[in-house]
């Protein structure tokens, strides 16, 4: 009896040596199986989802964006336009629809992320839907009228606009868009109510400067360098610059502080997006590139050129920074009228 006690133990004691060594060998499977899941990819080619139309800052910055990483890893990256929806069409495809494997990205900004979400009670997207790679760039915030308008002040035009808001016409890419939110903050900033005033879409940023150029719509809110061309043309013409120094693309150009009006905030930036469920490795691949990218000099020329500021934040940081936003914005967006 006791032989067979004794050999009993041994079994159990081998049994469980056995299922402790197959655990480990599992563990250290996923391990090797995630870490050569980064270190081959990409092994094919990569898309850059654009949700906004060809010309605006989001598509400039996805083009240098795919320049340099198709460089830095040896394979084809390539920028899809998908406008529509205020960018949600675009970004509904990157996050939704395209597997989760890395090979679909999203080149979001404001209005696709924290703008979209503030500005509707019932989002189909929220923030929870992406994984944010890493912030890219910025672009300074600008008020621009047609050249020939007979405003020559941003506080000529703001006294016009509290004498006459149902007059007012500004194109936005939708009624929850970065110049939504740009024209919500300056009217509340100066006690006009903004559903009185009328928004008309476009499909981004070039698409909105024809129309305040051919005399279609009175106010275009951009950034500085997707307004650049057309005010050098002498199409239109820039009011002021929201930021705290004036630009050195239109050093005549005042601040907005400088016309007398403080607290304005409103930013754009554009980043990277995967959809929820990407392996890790792969999201922490990209972010590290990115944070290459920024210091490449090559790199920070073609930001140059496109009139973008550099404006990295790792993918902690940038998750944070969105959801901060995000409950400012929607803060904004229940104070004037914006979300639905």
């Amino acid at each position: 009896m006791k032989v067979k006690k004794n050999f009993s133990g041994i079994i159990s004691t081998l049994l469980l040596l056995m299922v402790v060594l197959t655990g480990c060998s599992s563990n250290n499977n996923k391990t090797s199986s995630g870490g050569k899941t980064a270190d081959s990819y990409p092994t094919r080619q990569i898309e850059l989802v654009v949700p906004f139309a060809a010309g605006g800052g989001v598509d400039l910055a996805a083009r240098a964006v795919a320049e340099y990483v198709s460089k830095e890893w040896g394979e084809s990256v390539v920028v899809t336009n998908k406008p529509g929806g205020g960018g949600i069409i675009g970004a509904q495809y990157a996050l939704k629809e395209a597997k989760a494997d890395g090979y679909t990205v999203l080149v979001n900004n404001n209005s696709s992320t924290t703008m979209y979400e503030a500005g509707n009670s019932n989002p189909t997207l929220t923030a929870k839907d992406n994984l944010f790679i890493s912030r890219v760039a910025e672009g300074t915030l600008a008020y621009a009228v047609k050249a020939d308008a007979p405003w020559n002040s941003f506080k000529e035009f703001t006294d016009w606009v509290k004498k006459n808001p149902e007059k007012l016409t500004w194109a936005s890419v939708g009624p929850a868009g970065f110049s939504a939110f740009g024209v919500a903050e300056w009217l509340d900033a100066i006690g006009v109510d903004y559903t009185k005033t009328s928004m008309v879409s476009s499909e981004g940023a070039s698409d909105s400067t024809a129309k305040v150029a051919g005399g279609h719509v009175i106010l275009a809110v951009h950034t500085v360098g997707e307004l650049y061309s057309l005010a050098e043309s002498g199409k239109i013409k820039i009011l002021a610059v929201q930021s705290s120094e004036r630009s050195p693309l239109f050093p005549d150009v005042p601040t907005v502080e400088e016309e007398g009006f403080k607290g304005l905030t409103v930013k754009w930036w554009t980043g990277l997006s995967f959809a929820a469920g990407t392996p890790d490795e792969i999201v922490k691949k990209w972010d590290q590139a990115v944070a290459k990218m920024e210091k490449d000099e090559k790199f920070m020329k073609e930001l140059e050129k496109i009139k973008l500021d550099p404006s990295y934040l790792n993918s902690k940081d940038f998750t944070k920074a969105v959801k901060e936003e995000t409950e400012r914005y929607t803060e904004l967006a229940e104070k004037t009228g914006i979300r639905k």
